[in-house]
């Protein structure tokens, strides 16, 4: 039989990508929460729990060398907070950061951008993505990498730079931690369309997303922690979630 994902999981209610949408909105929309501030406190929870990661290794943050894998969108927002808070413990961290989409604009949203400047104010050395561009140099000698490609946004297979960064990152065999969804994990259902990140921990932002739960999807979440991103309690408690 079947093992069906749950609806409550460690006493938080299992939610889609499209609740998890909807939340952000009530968070900004009801309580004033601003999307930077989310975004400042997602990417210190994720910088902390790489840090305890690192630490029950043998290492600390001064003795590590950490790679950042972030996407265009607020998934790759959220690894260059945490890149700055590592980097700002001492660690040394590379961030490779996929271009802007060929859209004419050719811009980051504001909360990569702000968060862009910020990373490389902290001293996070900063790489467009793309072949030939050292991600797999800079793979070989980290002692961690930290996937913020793809978050629960994204829908179909992995393609262009993200597509050769999961792929980098497969053949790197390094111990991946994973920011809200291992890349490619579709956040509903926990498949994938063979282009995916298999991680030693995810860390899901706010609530556990059902895609996680999903018990063939385990192989590639690997250990699941929520992490408290500041939303108000009453947003978090029941399927409504009004």
């Amino acid at each position: 039989m079947k093992e069906p994902i749950p609806e409550v999981w460690e006493g938080l209610p299992v939610v889609s990508a499209a609740e998890m949408r909807a939340l952000d909105l009530a968070a900004a929309e009801k309580h004033g929460l601003k999307a930077l501030d989310l975004m400042e406190n997602a990417g210190k929870a994720v910088a902390a729990e790489c840090a305890a990661f690192l630490l029950d290794k043998g290492l600390s943050l001064a003795q590590s060398k950490i790679v950042v894998c972030c996407g265009r969108g607020a998934n790759g927002g959220d690894g260059l907070v945490a890149a700055r808070h590592l980097a700002e413990g001492g660690a040394t961290v590379a961030a490779f950061l996929c271009p802007p989409k060929n859209d004419g604009a050719g811009k980051y949203p504001e909360l990569v951008s702000v968060n862009l400047a910020r990373a490389q104010a902290a001293g996070v050395t900063v790489t467009s993505a793309g072949p030939q561009k050292g991600l797999d140099k800079a793979l070989a000698w980290c002692h961690l990498a930290i996937d913020a490609l793809l978050g629960t946004g994204a829908t179909g297979k992995p393609a262009g730079a993200i597509h050769h960064m999961i792929r980098e990152l497969t053949q790197a065999k390094k111990p991946i931690i994973a920011v809200d969804i291992p890349s490619g994990i579709h956040p509903d259902t926990g498949h994938h369309s063979g282009v995916f990140v298999v991680a030693d921990m995810t860390l899901t932002l706010g609530l556990p997303k059902r895609g996680l739960l999903a018990p063939h999807a385990k192989p590639q979440v690997g250990v699941l922690k929520v992490l408290d991103i500041g939303y108000p309690a009453a947003l978090l408690k029941g399927p409504s979630r009004k």
